[in-house]
Order: structure tokens, then sequence, then C-alpha cells
């Protein structure tokens, strides 16, 4: 039997994902791998701090951690943002079309009124 990756729920994703010190730390990630030491540099905060980031960002399987002695590794692991991704993409369609319909009432209407706006009544503005 393929063993299927499994990708962790939403709500954890868009948890992990709430954080401007964690989007941060998987956009460094995404340049390449980088220890716990380095991407806690890279922000004003405690080593235990950006470990509490970092675990919550692994919980939401954006991540994954290779330990080699003292030495953390992270690594980026895109395929629940995929899966975000596509989540949003309904939310995107949805409020494309509406504001296609609201943009269609709004010619529609301006069309009206400039139609039936009589040449007298230009004439007399003038």
């Amino acid at each position: 039997m393929v063993e299927r990756e499994l990708i962790p729920p939403l709500n954890d994703i868009f948890h992990a994902l709430s954080d401007e010190t964690r989007r941060a730390m998987l956009r460094e990630l995404a340049m390449g791998d980088r220890t716990v030491g380095e991407l806690a540099r890279s922000h004003p905060m405690t080593l235990a701090a950006a470990s509490k980031h970092i675990k919550v960002l692994e919980h939401a399987g954006l991540l994954t951690r290779e330990v080699n002695w003292r030495t953390h590794t992270c690594r980026l692991h895109p395929a629940p943002l995929k899966k975000a991704l596509g989540e949003l993409a309904f939310y995107e369609r949805f409020w494309t079309e509406r504001l296609d319909t609201l943009e269609r009432l709004l010619l529609e209407d301006t069309t009206e009124a400039a139609q039936s706006s009589s040449p007298d009544d230009k004439e007399d503005n003038a």
C-alpha cells in the first residue's frame, strides 16, 4: 500500500500563518534550510521564543526539523501551503464574482442614467 502524505488540519495551518514572525520564518526557509539559531537571529527574540514559533510551524506541517547532535536544522515543507491556497481560492472566486457583478450593475446604472437624461437637461446645466 502507498503511504499518503498527511497534511494537518487547515486550522493548524492558518494558525501558524496568522503570525507575522512565523510567516517571515517561512520566507527565510523558502530560500534554504536554516538552523533554529539562524532563524532566531533574524528576529528580535530569544532562542526559546523562536523555538516556540518553530514548534507551531512544525505542528502545522509547514516545516520539518532534522536534529544532528545539538544542531536543529529546519526545512520548509510546502504541501500544507497548497492546501491553504486551495481553501483561499474558493474565496477569491467568491469575491471576484461579487465584484464583477457590482461592476456590471454600476455600468448598467451609469448607462441608464446617461440615456435617460435629455439634451435639454444638458443645455440647462451649461
